[in-house]
């Protein structure tokens, strides 16, 4: 298992070796990773692809997927790719893409030709003001009976 993701991350199984995984046919968010400095950093993996599928049997894997050229060129060679999966518990298409999104924007992967920006901007949100924004108040002062 490897923790992806911002905080305590999503349990994703894996890595795989992709050249010898067989795919199950399953929902599950996928990313394609693979070991950067594999000498003197053995565990330490780089992610190259995020993506999500409803079927993961149906996205022609091991290499046929339609970024799959990326993901060796990225690695060295195709045994040097892996593949780490995460069954969205209770998770349906737009939860799994929300997830790609949040994993996007954490590790910018070369091999997404889409990117997200993971920081807020304040033009985006703005500055507003409330009467629920200022200090709790009760109307009573200090010396007043309860």
């Amino acid at each position: 298992m490897i923790r992806l993701g911002s905080l305590a991350g999503y349990p994703f199984e894996g890595p795989r070796l992709l050249a010898g995984w067989t795919p199950p046919p399953t929902p599950a968010v996928y990313a394609v990773v693979y070991k950067p400095d594999p000498e003197t950093r053995p565990d330490r993996y780089a992610v190259i692809y995020v993506d999500q599928a409803e079927d993961l049997s149906a996205e022609r894997f091991p290499f046929k997927h339609r970024r799959a050229n990326c993901w060796i060129q990225r690695a060295g060679n195709r045994w040097k790719v892996y593949i780490c999966t995460y069954d969205v518990p209770g998770g349906n298409r737009s939860h799994r893409e929300m997830i790609v999104r949040e994993l996007t924007a954490i590790y910018s992967p070369k091999c997404n030709s889409q990117q997200y920006d993971r920081a807020w901007k304040d033009e985006w949100i703005g500055e507003y003001a409330a009467p629920t924004t200022g200090p709790l108040t009760t109307g009573r002062g200090p010396d007043d009976d309860r």
